[in-house]
């Protein structure tokens, strides 16, 4: 089986944990792997996949074997593996746009992104080197509200022919305007903002699925979430929260028949706490009234580490992705992208969307509305 070469955009918390990860189960070979949703998908293994570009913006990355740069400050997520062998790719340096916000740049060197004195990379030269390196697809990890950084990478995929997997809430999969354009370039992308492998979005959207199949009517619900992490400090800058809240809103109000007003939901990051450090603490509520028209509430505190639970679902993106690019497919792939994402072009309920992959995988997939309207459940419910 052919190896999957993938370029990665941003060398950050997530990208540290993925390459960390693949090394892991390369040395891992046992028959049920922990913490793996498919240990094969598609015929290829996690031990397929290895990194030939790498793209980064701090001078403390920049110009390093991407083994030393998964390590380097301000990264800060628990390590899978001690020390990775020098993988011989060295990270090159990007153009920053505005994949940095100025208030980071008020903290310490431990914490703050510090831009490298490097001449930033056009995008013919990234072009070039994308092309040069081999890689079959880029995995884009740049921080929240990094919306022109994030079309300006989405631009090199379709110059350079690859496939695109947007991880983070900027509108390219779901954006009919995009989407014909990687549909004109041959290309496959998936997307937008990956859908953590349990974290705060899945267990929210099941929770309310199920209040509402049990008979409750949902009255009013929050998710609120801290973090120390250089994303949760990024997202101090509230000006870069538009796409990310409406992300994370619509992922939860989509799983709804009756959708909440907007005064009575809140979804989203609520503040910076530095000693968390890659650790995410989410505090969910849900308030409704059961039968008799009593009022009843659930609140539940979750707590993970962000980096591996976004590579725990990135892994099978990838892999996802390969087979689309066996199959000559281009444009948004929508049964991945439905299920691995929270901001798809089409949005359905989990326990579909998984069978949407399931059957994408084994090459039986069908059209999404040809499948709910089968079993009457479509409703017509898509991303904003």
């Amino acid at each position: 089986m052919k190896k999957i070469k993938i370029g990665i955009i941003g060398v950050g918390n997530c990208a540290s944990s993925l390459v960390q990860g693949i090394e892991y189960y390369k040395n891992n070979r046992s028959d049920k792997p922990v913490g793996v949703m498919h240990k094969e998908l598609g015929g290829y293994s996690v031990s397929d996949i290895e990194v030939g570009f790498a793209v980064d913006i701090d001078e403390r990355k920049v110009g390093k074997d991407l083994s030393e740069a998964v390590y380097a400050l301000p990264n800060c997520t628990a390590k899978i593996v001690q020390e990775l062998k020098s993988t011989g790719v060295r990270v090159t340096m990007g153009a920053v746009l505005d994949g940095v916000s100025g208030h980071t740049q008020q903290y310490d060197e431990k914490l703050r992104v510090v831009i490298s004195r490097e001449k930033e990379t056009s995008m013919n030269e990234l072009v070039h080197a994308i092309k040069k390196s081999g890689v079959e697809m880029l995995v884009n990890y740049l921080p929240v509200g990094s919306r022109e950084a994030a079309y300006f990478y989405a631009e090199c995929a379709i110059r350079a022919q690859v496939g695109f997997i947007n991880c983070m809430p900027v509108f390219i999969a779901s954006d009919d305007k995009w989407i014909q354009r990687f549909r004109e370039g041959n290309v496959p992308c998936i997307g937008d903002d990956i859908k953590s492998q349990l974290g705060a979005t899945i267990i929210h959207r099941e929770l309310i699925r199920l209040f509402e199949e049990r008979g409750i009517r949902l009255t009013h619900t929050y998710q609120l979430n801290t973090g120390g992490n250089t994303d949760f400090l990024n997202m101090l800058n509230r000006n870069r929260l538009f796409d990310k809240r409406i992300s994370k809103t619509m992922a939860v109000q989509t799983n709804l028949t009756n959708q909440l007003d907007n005064r009575d939901i809140h979804v989203g990051p609520s503040d910076y706490v530095q000693w968390q450090k890659d650790n995410k603490v989410c505090f969910l509520r849900i308030e409704g009234r059961q039968f008799g028209d009593i009022p009843m509430e659930l609140e539940l505190r979750l707590s993970v580490e962000d980096s591996p639970n976004s590579a725990g679902v990135v892994i099978d993106a990838i892999r996802c992705m390969r087979i689309a690019l066996d199959r000559g497919m281009s444009g948004d792939i929508v049964e991945p992208s439905t299920y691995f994402m929270k901001h798809p072009r089409i949005q359905q309920e989990d326990f579909y969307g998984r069978k949407l992959l399931e059957q994408f995988i084994k090459e039986e997939a069908v059209c999404l509305q040809k499948l709910s309207a089968a079993e009457g459940d479509y409703n017509g419910k898509t991303s904003i």
